[in-house]
């Protein structure tokens, strides 16, 4: 991985090498769930430049099975998509599942056994299946089972959390170098820091898992907390331990102001649900043009002058709600700086009309709107501070 460290910053850039190309960070992974961004196909996601995308392990075990993706030659020909793909360990999805119904299954040091949200059917995932499953996709990029709680976890709950993250963790690293040496390419191979909101849970998950050794640790757990309020102290503290040759990847982070914050803290990479979930429902993300420059320029100054700090994030995009009665008149195009035409060609009263409606068609272009922008976003970031450090 090669790294260019900022002046007076945590901030950085990042190449990083996959199986299917290289990735330049700060990026942003959009969650192909099933394996699709849903209401999107890969020639729009091409025409979007989307780096790489994110896949989820339980999901695709469940359907349509992992027999099917090994006989299609693995996930990327099975989705047709030629770029990087990160599968997470199916871990969030299972435990989110029982914390929220402990009737639908039971975790212990073995594994998780659990019974499937589609028919009822009982499975286990173990450390070692998870990572078996996950050399079987093909991914580029693979997690480690950990133990993810649930906001709220008492200090004794937290702790069992993380020793059971760690343990996992060292069982994941034997699979995987197992699996490793019958296969020509490696996936790079990321760890998950758990602990909460305890400081000094996280300082100790970390450094066990930089004992065992990773490509990449991940920020474990909700990144808000009980109030909903963003936990910048406890990832800024987190990221200060990982190691600077190692890829930090925060996850679930995907509110445009906390990736760029996240960003000036050294976190690398990010995915979440945000861009299209939001979309669906009538969450439209908007850059206020005029004031991108301004933006800019204050990123370029503070670099050469001061400490890095992120401006406001109103400050240059607007959040709107396309579902407000005042857009049923709107006739300006949806967004006429766009790259993509129907984003040009149609109002933003006939998208509301078309969210009003609940059709796809529209839900569809407020997904690929919000897609745009986030990766508008990540090269504005990017374009800024090369500019700054190239005349500092």
């Amino acid at each position: 991985m090669k790294i260019k460290t900022l002046k007076n910053s945590k901030a950085r850039l990042c190449e990083i090498k996959t199986n299917h190309g290289t990735i330049k960070t700060p990026f942003f992974m959009p969650d192909a769930t099933r394996g699709f961004v849903k209401l999107v196909d890969n020639s729009m996601l091409n025409k979007i430049n989307i780096q790489a995308m994110v896949v989820n392990t339980l999901h695709l075990y469940l359907r349509p099975g992992i027999k099917v993706i090994k006989k299609a030659g693995g996930i990327h020909n099975f989705i047709n998509w030629d770029k990087p793909l990160l599968s997470d360990s199916g871990g969030f999805q299972v435990f989110s599942l029982i914390h929220k119904n402990t009737g639908l299954g039971k975790i212990s040091d073995k594994g998780v056994v659990f019974k499937s949200p589609l028919d009822g059917s009982a499975h286990e995932l173990t450390p070692e299946k998870a990572i078996q499953i996950q050399f079987d996709l093909g991914t580029d990029m693979i997690v480690c089972l950990d133990d993810c709680p649930p906001n709220g976890f008492k200090r004794k709950d937290l702790e069992r959390s993380v020793e059971r993250t760690i343990l996992w963790a060292k069982r994941c690293r034997k699979e995987y170098d197992k699996q490793a040496m019958s296969r020509q390419q490696k996936p790079l191979f990321f760890a998950v820091i758990q602990g909460g909101m305890e400081l000094d849970l996280r300082k100790k998950c970390v450094g066990e898992l930089v004992a065992i050794g990773f490509d990449g640790y991940g920020f474990g757990g909700m990144p808000v907390d009980n109030n909903g309020k963003f936990s910048k102290e406890v990832l800024e503290f987190t990221v200060d331990l990982i190691p600077e040759n190692s890829i930090r990847f925060a996850l679930g982070i995907g509110a445009p102001q906390d990736i760029m914050e996240c960003f000036k803290m050294g976190w690398d990479i990010f995915d979440c649900v945000i861009p299209t979930r939001e979309a669906r429902h009538g969450k439209f993300f908007l850059f206020q043009r005029k004031k991108i420059f301004n933006f800019q320029f204050s990123i370029f100054k503070k670099i050469q002058n001061s400490k890095f700090k992120i401006p406001n994030s109103q400050s240059f995009y607007n959040a709107l709600n396309i579902n407000n009665a005042k857009f049923s008149n709107d006739f300006t195009a949806i967004n006429k700086y766009s790259k993509l035409l129907e984003l040009q060609q149609h109002s933003k009263a006939y998208l509301h009309y078309l969210l009003k409606l609940k059709d796809p068609v529209g839900q569809r272009m407020a997904s690929i709107n919000n897609l745009e922008f986030y990766m508008e976003l990540m090269k504005l970031i990017t374009h800024s501070v090369e500019r700054a450090t190239r005349n500092a």
